[in-house]
């Protein structure tokens, strides 16, 4: 019987607890200011264990409790394309912000979204804090940053397409034509 939730081992290294839990980066660095930058940094085949030991991280249970804490507050934040296409559908009001670089999302632009303005960042900051916002990338990695990022910041309602772009697209192309 499989768990639906991952398990994190003091053992694990860092390249497999980021593999099932790609946040845990930001967490890590959030919480404990570890992973951030080169003096704080790890290697990916450093062990949780060894990560702990050389921050000076005596409760590597705590740790670890931390590291699933944030996983399910990111579940949470994540949304399937399917579930943003049938807002899209309904003219439900939100901010729909691709995040990928101009290059690339006007090469490959997605219905709906806007490409973020790069020039004015700030502006989404000024949003009312109950705007709902949905944050769209290659991945979902990088929109799921941005979704943390905003609710850190007071947001009430941030998502990240769980998946990215490509997830996108095989929801939209798995959905029958219209009229058939």
């Amino acid at each position: 019987m499989t768990q639906s939730t991952p398990t994190i081992r003091p053992d694990m290294t860092m390249g497999e607890i980021q593999e099932a839990f790609p946040s845990a980066r930001r967490a890590l660095f959030q919480r404990y200011h570890v992973g951030g930058c080169s003096s704080c940094g790890y290697e990916l085949t450093d062990t949780l264990a060894k990560v702990c030991q050389s921050h000076n991280l005596l409760d590597v249970d705590g740790v670890v409790q931390h590291l699933l804490r944030s996983h399910e507050v990111d579940q949470k934040m994540q949304v399937e394309p399917s579930e943003v296409q049938a807002w899209l559908a309904a003219n439900t009001p939100m901010q729909f912000i691709d995040l990928r670089h101009p290059g690339e999302s006007s090469s490959d632009p997605v219905p709906g979204a806007e490409p973020l303005d790069f020039a004015n960042q700030a502006k989404y900051m000024q949003l009312p804090k109950d705007t709902r916002i949905v944050f769209l990338c290659a991945h979902g990695l990088s929109s799921l940053d941005a979704a943390a990022y905003f609710a850190g910041h007071g947001f009430s309602q941030v998502y990240s397409v769980r998946g990215g772009v490509e997830a996108w697209r095989m929801s939209a192309e798995s959905k029958p034509a219209r009229g058939r």
